[in-house]
């Protein structure tokens, strides 16, 4: 019986053994490539829009040669090839893993102004099509994040080539979270919640007082004041709104249709 038993094993392992030769070549194909030519096929790949294989072939040769100027560069290609393959978490992370490792490294300013654009684009659908969705419900997280991360850019490194893009960027973030306040403050006047209109249209003008949209905060201001009868607080929201806006639309009832802000970026 111990022999039938031991037989069987035998048989099995031979099986198994052959069934080997069966399966598909898994053999990897950058075995005994330099750091160098894994990093030039890596590159070639993301050129051509193979971000999935160029991810592969940097992790791999970060894994294989974790030391050196390929290794570094490998680590915020990747970020890039993230980003471009529409992963924005792990493009973040890609590169705030960079910053950490290598917090003195020449491009580690990329770095930062990749994170920045990954928040940034993302955000971009959030603030497009402000003038036709209820934006009371919005979490302007992510653009103070991006906001956040380019000011480290323009503050660490003034003289960057990506901060003139960064600030440009910084601009249109603000104005955007400006606009954010105004809508929600224009929501809760619509809806009759004046002293929370009142609070949304403060902090845009409190935050916020070189954006476009304080023109629309002082008007919601004179409204919500006169409707709950606040006369003396009206008046001065309407003489400051008439002092830097003496031409503005709203003095005839308001826009009827504003072609947005946003749409100069």
């Amino acid at each position: 019986m111990a022999g039938l038993t031991l037989r069987s094993l035998a048989l099995i392992g031979a099986l198994l053994l052959g069934g080997c030769g069966l399966l598909p070549d898994q053999a990897d194909e950058t075995a005994g490539w330099s750091a160098q030519r894994i990093y030039s096929e890596a590159r070639g790949s993301m050129n051509e829009g193979g971000y999935e294989r160029a991810i592969r072939l940097y992790e791999r040769l970060e894994a294989r040669y974790p030391y050196g100027r390929y290794a570094q560069q490998a680590q915020i290609d990747v970020a890039y090839a993230h980003y471009k393959k529409n992963e924005p978490a792990l493009a973040i992370a890609a590169a705030d893993r960079f910053i950490r490792l290598h917090p003195n490294h020449p491009h580690v300013d990329y770095a930062y102004y990749l994170k920045g654009l990954v928040t940034f684009n993302e955000d971009l659908g959030l603030f497009a099509n402000l003038s036709r969705q209820d934006l009371s419900e919005r979490d302007p997280k992510g653009a103070q994040e991006s906001f956040d991360t380019f000011r480290e850019l323009v503050t660490r490194f003034p003289d960057s080539r990506y901060a003139p893009d960064a600030r440009q960027r910084m601009q249109y973030l603000v104005n955007s979270l400006a606009a954010h306040e105004v809508h929600v403050a224009r929501y809760y006047h619509r809806r009759g919640a004046y002293v929370a209109a009142i609070n949304r249209a403060k902090a845009a003008l409190a935050n916020y007082p070189e954006s476009p949209a304080i023109e629309e905060a002082l008007y919601l201001l004179v409204q919500s004041y006169d409707a709950l009868g606040m006369t003396d607080l009206r008046d001065d929201a309407d003489r400051v709104l008439r002092l830097n806006f003496p031409d503005s639309v709203y003095y005839s009832g308001g826009p009827q249709v504003r072609k947005p802000w946003w749409q100069l970026w």
